[in-house]
């Protein structure tokens, strides 16, 4: 009897015995069924991807970037997750130079207003939360949201991200409300990574616009990267002014998510990555970037705050959901590993600019 030269693989599809490694990966690609999700995946080895270069031309970028920061903000400025400000602590930031305080009442709305208490200016980063009010830890004068002499800032919670409005410095019409991305809905999971970098909005915003740097620079991550399309010139209509790109998620080794997304500007500082098609479809990723103001040497800082909201119609993703203060840490990480590395291209664009000053 002769020896069978064929063995069932897991999809009841046989598999040439005695095949190489290399041969047997091929297989296990060719025979992967499309419908899962997640799909191995060939690529070059790093050196030998496709070069980028040429779509990527520096005035497409600039041109992308002066649409962005010609889009109107209305004064807002994102300046924290919602979930960092809490109603027994105040919470410290500064936003374009100017020293704020947060924290929330006791009916959990965010407010929001100047650092420095009006008497003689000490730090109200460091009062007590006491009744709904911040009470001075220098000579227990209290401030809230109706007291005088200390002004409440406009200030706004969409359910992930935290915004106050700053009409001195944002400089344009203010508007009553922030404009928030479109997010997707039902049932989500969100995470929000923050760091911060010496350069400026816009630096951060070129960056986001930049889809062809992915798989070069981020491979832990990124993979069989291509840009379908991009906006060309400064005067692009708003429903073409996006980039599509087709990417695939790396999940380890040559196991991937391949999907669909397209990159737009809802705002000036506002880069919104939303997935189009394939897993997760629906799913964002906001990046904001958020001028601190100038730091102890004169350079300007800008935090990066980026809200990664999930979402799926999976039946499962409802369950996954409920995970979720697990799930954040995570997602929250490779966030910052990205962020990490984008911010030392970011920064190295806002030093060659001012080299070319």
């Amino acid at each position: 009897m002769a020896e069978d030269d064929s063995r069932a693989g897991r999809f009841g599809r046989p598999w040439q015995a005695g095949a190489r490694p290399v041969d047997l990966k091929r297989q296990v690609i060719e025979r992967w069924p499309a419908r899962w999700p997640v799909q191995p995946f060939r690529e070059p080895a790093w050196a030998r991807q496709e070069p980028t270069y040429a779509g990527c031309s520096p005035a497409l970028i600039e041109a992308a970037v002066k649409r962005a920061g010609a889009r109107p903000s209305g004064n807002w400025f994102v300046f924290a997750a919602g979930r960092e400000i809490r109603a027994d602590r105040p919470f410290d930031v500064r936003v374009g130079g100017r020293e704020l305080v947060a924290w929330r009442g006791p009916d959990g709305a965010l407010l929001v207003g100047p650092g420095a208490c009006p008497h003689l200016g000490a730090p109200l980063a460091q009062a007590r939360v006491h009744g709904g009010e911040l009470v001075c830890r220098w000579h227990g004068l209290r401030v809230g949201a109706d007291r005088p002499g200390w002004t409440a800032l406009p200030s706004y919670d969409d359910g992930v991200l935290a915004w106050v409005r700053l009409d001195r410095i944002g400089g344009e019409q203010p508007t009553e409300r922030p404009i928030v991305p479109v997010r997707p809905p039902g049932t989500t999971v969100d995470a929000v990574a923050t760091l911060a970098g010496v350069c400026e909005p816009e630096d951060v915003v070129a960056n986001r616009l930049d889809p062809w740097h992915g798989a070069w620079f981020h491979p832990y991550s990124f993979a069989k990267l291509r840009v379908l399309s991009a906006p060309e010139g400064v005067d692009v209509p708003e429903a073409e002014d996006r980039f599509v790109v087709e990417v695939t998620f790396r999940l380890a080794g040559k196991i991937g998510v391949p999907v669909v997304a397209e990159f737009t500007c809802p705002g000036p500082r506002t880069v919104l990555m939303t997935i189009v098609d394939g897993e997760g479809t629906g799913s964002v990723v906001e990046t904001h970037a958020t001028p601190l103001g100038p730091g102890s040497d004169g350079r300007p800082r800008t935090a990066v705050i980026e809200a990664t909201i999930a979402a799926s119609d999976r039946p499962g993703f409802a369950k996954a959901a409920r995970m979720a203060p697990v799930l954040r840490p995570l997602m929250r990480r490779a966030a910052a590993r990205l962020w990490r590395d984008d911010l030392a291209y970011a920064e190295r664009r806002y030093a060659l600019r001012g080299d070319h000053r």
